[in-house]
């Protein structure tokens, strides 16, 4: 089961925050507060509700509880990183100690909140995982642009395009490729028209962004 703040009174494009614990009085008082500070809030009582549910890759912050009936917010942890889902946990537990808020962080979580908290210290904690996932969540975007950009280049611009990130001359890179200048001139220009650079750093920007996409593909 899971509970919907009301539409009346939700903002619109507000952060979602999911929240996935057993205990639906605590649940709904975190449901509670965090939608009085302008966030779109879910909670649920186990994770298999929160999975299927339109919004489970679209949260910007997901506060879970370690212990969870028949299942461990490790678990859930676990079953999200295998399938990309890169929304940033905060734990809640109130069996809480040093290994197990150790195991959560090195498994990537935000944060890690022994109960009782404060009020305070949780919405803090939600704004910063919030603010860190916007930021990655653009950049991802920025990055897919970037690639579609890069696709649409011909052979030979990406060429150029690698010359001129390893800082070769026009007159090098056509000694290079066994062409005239004025054709890595033509090149050159239509490639980064193509990638939307405006100088030289912005091809080189794009070029290292591009370097880092190819190896991440091939890990």
């Amino acid at each position: 089961m899971y509970h919907l703040t009301s539409p009346s009174t939700a903002q619109v494009n507000a952060p979602v925050v999911l929240i996935v614990d057993d205990d639906s009085v605590l649940s709904g008082s975190v449901a509670s507060l965090l939608k009085s500070v302008g966030y779109d809030t879910r909670a649920f009582s186990g994770p298999e509700d929160m999975l299927a549910h339109p919004l489970a890759r679209k949260a910007g912050c997901l506060i879970l509880d370690v212990r969870l009936q028949g299942s461990s917010g490790f678990d859930l942890q676990q079953r999200l990183a295998e399938s990309e889902n890169r929304v940033p946990i905060i734990f809640m537990t109130g069996h809480g100690d040093i290994p197990m808020s150790v195991r959560a962080m090195k498994a990537g979580a935000a944060d890690f909140l022994t109960k009782p908290f404060r009020s305070q210290d949780l919405i803090d904690a939600v704004a910063v995982a919030v603010a860190s996932h916007s930021e990655f969540v653009e950049k991802q975007i920025e990055m897919d642009a970037l690639r579609q950009r890069f696709e649409c280049l011909t052979p030979r611009e990406k060429q150029v395009l690698a010359g001129v990130v390893k800082g070769r001359l026009n007159k090098q890179i056509a000694g290079d490729l066994a062409v005239s200048e004025i054709t890595v001139k033509l090149h050159r220009a239509n490639m980064m028209r193509k990638l939307g650079a405006r100088s030289i750093a912005d091809v080189v920007r794009a070029g290292h962004q591009l370097e880092l996409l190819q190896s991440g593909s091939k890990n």
